[in-house]
């Protein structure tokens, strides 16, 4: 199994106005993204080609927005990247990036 292209756990996922998980993961792997429950179940996944990232408007800066199989979902990730070697999520921005990077349509 190939090293994932990114990773972050301790991610809030939330449908709508419902929170599905306060500590979940997003997970980059062969070509595939995953949102994931602190348990490990998926919660959806979907080829990074036909995913669409992006920033909410009016929202801070550790929001971000994902479409997966006609649903949308808000990520809350980090506000910023942890130092080297200390645990936390990374920023949105670096998850917009890597699905970007991914599916081939560049950074």
């Amino acid at each position: 199994m190939a090293e994932p292209e990114f990773t972050a756990t301790g991610v809030r996922i939330g449908k709508r106005l419902r929170s599905l998980t306060r500590a979940g993961q997003v997970r980059i792997s062969d070509g595939r993204l995953e949102l994931l429950t602190s348990y490990g179940s998926e919660i959806d996944s979907a080829p990074v080609q036909a995913v669409r990232a992006t920033r909410p408007w009016f929202a801070p800066e550790d929001r971000a927005l994902a479409d997966l199989n006609g649903n949308r979902y808000l990520l809350t990730l980090g506000d910023h990247d942890p130092a080297p070697g200390e645990p936390g999520p990374p920023a949105a921005r670096r998850f917009i990036e890597a699905v970007r990077r991914a599916s081939g349509r560049g950074a």
